[in-house]
């Protein structure tokens, strides 16, 4: 290494650590570009031909950008989406936009169990290479499925359990002929709540849509790292990652004070799925697992001490999520 690349790499990393612990530098725009000063350009220099992903909510947002990417790369692209006609024009834009014709909709509810179980049977075992559960909404009023669970809830955790439980047959056959990913999209909210399993679904107390999405983010993480467990060694791997701040419909409309604040400092939504793309794609990191990732870098799960969980609020949480996903056990 040169003197002047020395010198380069010292001042950006010392930049980049000034704007990691303001978190307000960090997680927007001006951090993304940033942090992309590091990324190794072959990561992504990759063919997905033949390799079949699925990605929930992939009509807009995060999801919609994640799966252009992966078509972009060749791959085989299922989008699972909650409204048939934003689904189908998602499809046929990504197909035009990319050339590949091998992008598909599957109309699925990741709130309900009959939806995922419909779709699960429908899927019949055949190989997935990636599972990601993007998915995701912020509500202002409680709101209670067809399966009598809080719908931030539903949304965020019973129903990718409940998903990728069912999908188990179709992610080990692929593990086990050069790898399957499941990833799971929370957000840098939960870094402020513990895992709650006392009242998850908000029965015994006054609804915060907030705190509510929040708390299910720190429960996906949880989730996930269960999950890296009882995978090892399958050819499956378990992995998070947080977008940052993000520019979608999804912020705008459930957070518009802060939406209108931040700006031209949001990120695009291909930002915000950069990280998601670079987990389902890149060849060196095929292994990794259990791990929570923020701009292509594992980081830590905890800021402050008193959100961390014990191992028996962790086992609750299994329990408690099995079987309101309707299952006797998870093999």
């Amino acid at each position: 290494m040169t003197e002047k690349n020395l010198l380069r790499d010292l001042f950006l990393g010392a930049v980049t650590k000034a704007a990691d612990a303001s978190v307000f530098f960090s997680f927007d725009r001006t951090g993304y570009k940033l942090h992309a000063q590091r990324f190794r350009e072959d990561d992504l220099a990759v063919d997905l031909a033949g390799k079949r992903f699925l990605v929930t909510g992939a009509n807009a947002g995060l999801g919609r950008a994640t799966a252009l990417a992966l078509a972009d790369l060749g791959a085989d692209v299922w989008l699972l989406c909650r409204d048939r006609r934003k689904g189908e024009t998602a499809r046929d834009e990504i197909r035009l936009a990319t050339g590949n014709e091998a992008v598909h909709l599957a109309v699925v509810d990741v709130a309900s169990r009959a939806s995922i179980l419909a779709f699960a049977k429908s899927w019949d075992e055949q190989p997935i290479h990636g599972l990601i559960h993007n998915a995701g909404l912020l509500l202002d009023a409680w709101q209670e499925t067809p399966d009598g669970i809080e719908r931030t809830f539903a949304t965020h955790v019973v129903g990718p359990f409940l998903l990728t439980a069912q999908l188990l047959p179709g992610l080990k056959k692929a593990g086990g002929s050069g790898g399957a990913r499941v990833i799971w999209v929370t957000s840098g909210g939960m870094y402020l709540k513990k895992l709650q399993v006392e009242d998850p679904i908000w029965l015994n107390r006054r609804f915060d849509g907030v705190a509510a999405y929040a708390e299910t983010k720190r429960a996906q993480v949880v989730l996930a790292e269960l999950w890296a467990e009882r995978l090892r060694g399958t050819g499956v791997t378990v992995n998070v990652m947080h977008p940052g701040w993000a520019d979608t419909a999804g912020v705008r409309n459930a957070l518009p004070g802060f939406s209108k604040m931040m700006g031209r400092r949001l990120r695009d939504s291909r930002q915000g799925a950069d990280t998601i793309v670079w987990l389902a794609a890149c060849e060196r990191i095929a292994d990794v697992t259990s791990g929570f990732f923020f701009d292509r870098r594992k980081v830590s799960t905890h800021v402050f001490p008193w959100t961390r969980e014990t191992e028996e609020e962790r086992a609750m949480l299994w329990e408690m999520v099995t079987e309101m996903a309707g299952l006797e056990t998870v093999e």
